[in-house]
Order: structure tokens, then C-alpha cells, then sequence
């Protein structure tokens, strides 16, 4: 019997260059649909049981030495606008400007490439929520969001309320008291969870994917406390037995492109069998 085998990738070369993610959007024509601003980016990791989690992902997991993992990212989106579109564009996204996000993403290879695949995302405007499946080819969430920075800049908090059901996610963070912003070292655990500019999205038989691009993280760790993960327990439950394993703190970017998303159906797949660290069975 033939077996496909996908252990986890060589770490050194998992993940594309900032640079080179440039390049390619600058040489496609309209490769560059959208820019906005991501400020105040937190992101919290976990690891999660590989077999529940690729139970929920249309995609073939990416494993970081036979283990799956999830993070949610927390930031405020500021200045979304179509790419070359001036005041017109700023004013046509105006309910998009300096809301606050937090998407729930784990990892993924697309055809052998790396990437992200979003499990959720809730935006802090009931009307975005609704106009981002039209405007950006998006589904996003209604929530309830506060993010908050002390005077002192060393601690954040955070909280987030799905009013459909009440649950919340409640964090705070500190961030060491003279923070060292650096890029994430080449082939280190860090780099393969932050550089990834390969996005995928699934709701129902829909499937979209799209490329972002961004200068390269300047991040530093963080220590965070969870003071409530009702939320994502209520849609996950896998997650009453997620391990919480660190997190970084990025001031973000003043400009993140985004391409126009390709929309096609969710991907069939069987589902794998995980031994060892290794998906054995077929591929998607």
C-alpha cells in the first residue's frame, strides 16, 4: 500500500521572504487590490491536537516538529482603501478606518506552499461586518472589542464579546520593560509562525485565498495572561485542552498590501491519519 507522507517542513525553508512576496506582487498586474494599516498587533500562540484541529481545516496542516498550533491576532486595522485610490478610496472605506480586529488563524500548506488559514475573524463594527464579504471578499464577524495600552506603553489589554452568544476572550499582556524590536531570526520557531503571506479562508463550500505583503516583523515577546477564553471554547472545543505557549508584540505597519482574493470551492479532502508528527493518507 502507497502512503503520501508530510512530515514537517525543513523549518530554515518554510517560509517566503518579505522581499521576494514584493516582487511578485509588484510584477502581477492589480496584484495590489487593497492597503491599510495594522497598528498595536498582538498575537497570542497555542498548541492545539493536530487530529481536532485538521478536523476544522480544509487544508493540509503545517506541523512545527509534528506539532499543530493556533494563534489569534489581535490589532487595530487602520486607512483600508483600494491601492492608487486617493481621498475617493479613503472616503468610499470610511467604515473600515481604525477598527479593531482579532482573527483566529492556524497553519497551512497550499500546494506546498505555506500559509495561514483563518478559522474566524470579528471586526468591531456591525456594518463592516456586513460590508466586508461585498467589499473585500471577506466574512467577518460582529464583536464587541476593546483594546487598551497603559500610559506607561509596558502592559495591554484586551477584550472581545460575541454579542450572539455573550462569550467573551479577555488578555493581558506585558511587554518587557525596555523592548528590543528585531526581525524574527532566520529558521527559528518565530519566523515560522509570524512570516507567512499566503492567506486562505473557507465558509461553507466557498474558499478564498489571497497574498499580503508587509515589511518583515520588528516584534519582541510578551507575557500574557487569559482571563476568559469562553469564546473560543464555545466554538472550539479542543480548546479546553489548548496549551498556551508565548506570544510577540509588533507596533505594525503603516502600509500592508493585500491581493484580490481568488474564490473558488472548498477543497475535498479524505481525512488524514496522524501518527507520530506525520499526516499519513491524501494530500489537499
Amino acid at each position: 500500500m502507497k502512503f503520501d507522507i508530510f512530515p514537517s517542513p525543513t523549518p530554515a525553508v518554510s517560509v517566503e521572504s518579505s522581499a521576494h512576496v514584493r516582487e511578485r506582487m509588484l510584477a502581477g498586474r492589480g496584484e495590489r487590490r487593497f492597503v491599510m494599516g495594522w497598528h498595536e498587533v498582538l498575537m497570542i500562540h497555542f498548541e492545539v491536537d493536530a487530529i481536532a484541529l485538521q478536523r476544522c481545516v480544509p487544508l493540509r496542516l503545517d506541523l512545527w516538529q509534528g506539532r499543530a498550533f493556533v494563534s489569534l491576532t489581535v490589532f487595530t486595522m487602520r486607512g483600508l482603501r483600494p491601492a492608487g485610490s486617493g481621498a475617493w478610496g479613503s472616503r468610499l472605506f470610511r467604515p473600515f478606518t481604525n477598527k479593531d480586529v482579532l482573527n483566529v488563524r492556524t497553519y497551512v500548506r497550499h500546494d506546498g506552499e505555506p500559509g495561514i488559514h483563518f478559522l474566524a475573524e470579528w471586526l468591531n463594527s456591525q456594518l463592516a461586518a456586513k460590508l466586508a464579504p461585498i467589499m473585500l471578499s471577506q466574512p467577518y464577524r460582529h464583536g464587541q472589542i476593546t483594546y487598551q495600552r497603559n500610559l506607561q506603553g509596558d502592559a495591554l489589554h484586551g477584550q472581545v464579546t460575541d454579542p450572539r452568544t455573550g462569550n467573551k476572550l479577555a488578555y493581558e499582556a506585558c511587554l518587557p520593560e525596555r523592548p528590543t524590536l528585531q526581525p524574527c531570526p532566520v529558521g527559528t520557531f518565530d519566523e515560522w509562525l509570524m512570516e507567512r503571506y499566503l492567506v486562505s479562508e473557507s465558509t461553507g463550500s466557498c474558499h478564498r485565498r489571497f497574498r499580503i505583503w508587509h515589511k518583515p516583523w520588528l516584534q519582541c515577546p510578551a507575557q500574557v495572561n487569559l482571563k476568559d477564553t469562553a469564546l473560543l471554547r464555545h466554538y472550539w472545543p479542543w480548546f479546553d485542552d489548548a496549551t498556551l505557549i508565548g506570544a510577540n508584540y509588533s507596533p505594525g505597519f503603516d502600509e500592508v498590501w493585500m491581493d484580490r482574493p481568488q474564490v473558488g470551492t472548498t477543497p475535498a479532502k479524505r481525512p488524514p491519519r496522524f501518527r507520530h508528527g506525520v499526516f499519513f493518507g491524501q494530500a489537499v
